[in-house]
C-alpha cells in the first residue's frame, strides 16, 4: 500500500506556522520537540527518535547524504535559507489543505496563506478560543460587554475560519461540565478573567490567561453554535500540561451534551491516551481523532501507534495531522511517518485477510483526506 498512499495528497487538519528566521544548530535542536532542551544531564535532542529521523529522512531533501551529522545538517540549512528550506519540506509533504491554528505566535510565523503557497496547497485558519478571549480583555472590553463581544468576534471569524480550537487541557484540564453556562456564571467568569487581566497588566506580563473551567466551557458552547469543528488539545504536549488532566475520557460529560448538536469534535494528539480517544470516536457520532505530533516523535514506531488507535476508532473517524510548529521538517516527517505507518497497518490487514486490497485503498483515501473534507466541509481542492 505504501506506493499508493504516497500518491495521495493529505489534509493536515491541525498544524501551526513555521519560523521565518534562520536557525543555527542550537536553535534547530531546540525546536525538534515540545521541550527546548534536555539540559546538561540529558544529552542532545538529536539523540531521540525524531533527532535521528531528521538526519535520516530530512537530510536528503537538503541534498545531503542520509544520516548527515547535526552540524553538517544545520550548516546546509543555513546555506539554503529559511524560505527555501520551508519550500522543500512543505511541498515534499504532499498536502492539499492545511488547517492552521493561528493562536500561538510567540514570534513571527508564516500565515496560512503563506504556508499554502509554499506547500502548493490551500491554507485555512483555525481560531483558538482562549486567544480570542484574552485579546478581548486586553483591549479593554468591560465585563458587561464581554459575552456580547466574544459572540460578535466569533461571528466574524466563522465566515473565514474552518474551525475552532480549545486548549482547556493546558489551563483547567479536560474535566469540563457538560452544561452550557448561565448568564450569571458567564458574568462571574468574565469578572475573574478581568481581574486576571488587571494583574497581568500590573505585572507587565501581557495578556491575561484563560484558566477558568466556566470560561472554557462558555467559549466551547459559543463555538458550537456555528457547527464548525471544535478541536481539543488532548494528552501529549509540553511541560505546561498536567497529563493526568488531559485524558480525553474526562470530556465525556461535555461530549454527551455536544453530540445532539452535531458539531464535530476533533481530539488532537491523544498520546498516550490514543486508545481512550479511539473508544470515544466509536461511541460518540461526532468525535474524530488523530495522533498528530506523536507520529513523528515516535518516528519508525508509527505503525504501532496507528495500529493501537485503529483498534477501536472507526476508520471513518480518523484524520491526518502533523501539529507541525516552527520547523518545516515536522510537516515533512509527520506526513512521511503517517504514510509509512498507515501502509504497514493496511498491508498487515490484507495479509491476514481482515480486508481486501480494494477496502484498504478506500480506507487510505478516507484517513488521508476524505474524513477531513467531510468534517470541515473543505470540498475538493482545485
Amino acid at each position: 500500500m505504501l506506493e499508493e498512499i504516497e500518491s495521495l495528497r493529505l489534509v493536515d487538519h491541525h498544524c501551526h506556522g513555521v519560523l521565518v528566521r534562520e536557525l543555527d544548530r542550537e536553535g534547530l535542536e531546540g525546536k525538534l520537540t515540545e521541550t527546548s532542551s534536555l539540559g546538561p544531564l540529558g544529552g542532545s535532542l538529536f539523540d531521540t527518535r525524531i533527532g535521528f529521523a531528521v538526519r535520516r529522512w530530512c537530510a536528503p531533501v537538503l541534498d545531503l547524504e542520509p544520516h548527515a551529522s547535526p552540524d553538517d545538517y544545520a550548516a546546509r540549512r543555513a546555506d539554503l535559507g529559511a524560505t527555501e528550506v520551508s519550500r522543500r519540506f512543505l511541498s515534499g509533504a504532499g498536502l492539499s489543505d492545511l488547517c492552521v491554528d493561528t493562536g500561538f505566535t510567540p514570534e513571527p510565523l508564516l500565515e496560512p496563506a503563506e504556508l499554502g503557497n509554499l506547500a502548493g496547497a490551500r491554507g485555512h485558519q483555525v481560531v483558538r478560543l482562549e486567544d480570542l478571549a484574552e485579546k478581548v480583555v486586553a483591549e479593554g472590553v468591560g465585563v458587561s460587554a464581554f459575552a456580547h463581544e466574544i459572540r460578535a468576534r466569533l461571528d466574524t471569524c466563522a465566515g473565514d475560519a474552518v474551525g475552532f480550537k480549545s486548549i482547556a487541557a493546558y489551563r483547567a484540564g479536560l474535566h469540563l461540565s457538560g452544561e452550557r453556562p448561565s448568564a450569571s456564571e458567564i458574568r462571574a467568569a468574565a469578572e475573574r478573567l478581568h481581574r486576571e487581566g488587571e494583574r497581568a497588566l500590573a505585572g507587565g506580563s501581557g495578556l491575561p490567561r484563560v484558566s477558568d473551567e466556566t470560561m472554557h466551557r462558555f467559549l466551547v458552547w459559543c463555538a458550537a453554535d456555528y457547527g464548525l469543528p471544535i478541536q481539543f488539545h488532548v494528552g501529549y504536549g509540553d511541560s505546561d500540561v498536567d497529563m493526568h488532566k488531559a485524558d480525553p475520557l474526562l470530556l465525556t460529560p461535555l461530549l454527551r451534551e455536544l453530540e445532539p448538536t452535531g458539531t464535530p469534535v476533533m481530539l488532537l494528539h491523544n498520546y498516550p491516551y490514543h486508545r481512550h480517544a479511539g473508544y470515544l470516536a466509536q461511541v460518540f457520532q461526532n468525535v474524530f481523532v488523530d495522533v498528530s505530533l506523536a507520529t513523528h516523535n515516535v518516528a519508525h514506531r508509527a505503525p504501532v501507534l496507528l495500529a493501537e488507535l485503529l483498534e477501536l476508532a472507526p476508520f471513518g473517524k480518523v484524520l491526518y495531522a502533523s501539529d507541525a510548529y516552527a520547523l518545516p521538517e515536522l510537516y515533512y516527517l509527520g506526513a512521511l511517518f503517517f504514510r509509512r505507518g498507515l501502509a504497514h497497518v493496511l498491508d498487515e490487514g490484507i495479509h491476514d485477510g481482515a480486508w481486501t486490497q480494494a477496502d484498504a485503498s478506500r480506507i487510505a483515501g478516507l484517513i488521508a483526506s476524505g474524513n477531513a473534507r467531510r468534517a470541515y466541509e473543505l470540498g475538493v481542492p482545485i
